[in-house]
């Protein structure tokens, strides 16, 4: 499931044709969430719109809970398909598959469990130590 450049890596075009597919289908999937929660969302606010007559703190509260449920759905589902876009995108220049830290391989079973991954495990966890 590597790819680096179609050239030099002994990749074939079919298999190049496989991964991408397997990248567009999973956006495609994300997108088509994304679309289902935004019209939950829009139902979401319609309802908390006509229904606020007799409210107290805790109705208010359930629906400000649920309202940023909803939110953070449709942020996490567009971080989601911006990292498949990257994947594909890195698919055509070529660096698909290669760490962008390191530029060493990134393990097939990586790509395998996570197909927009970045970066090797080793790159990731260090990342990781310096953002906390």
């Amino acid at each position: 499931m590597l790819v680096h450049d179609t050239v030099g890596t002994g990749r074939s075009q079919a298999e190049i044709d496989r991964i991408r597919l397997s990248l567009q289908a999973r956006y495609a999937e994300l997108s088509e969430e994304y679309e289902q929660a935004v019209q939950q969302s829009q139902v979401l606010r319609l309802v908390e719109v006509g229904d606020t007559a007799g409210d107290d703190q805790a109705d208010s509260g359930t629906k400000t809970a649920e309202r940023d449920t909803a939110q953070s759905l449709l942020r996490t589902i567009l971080d989601r398909r911006a990292q498949y876009e990257h994947a594909l995108t890195r698919l055509d220049e070529g660096t698909y598959g290669y760490c962008e830290g390191c530029s060493a391989p990134i393990p097939v079973e990586r790509l395998e469990i996570f197909p927009s991954a970045t970066t090797c495990v080793t790159c990731k966890q260090t990342r990781e130590r310096r953002a906390a």
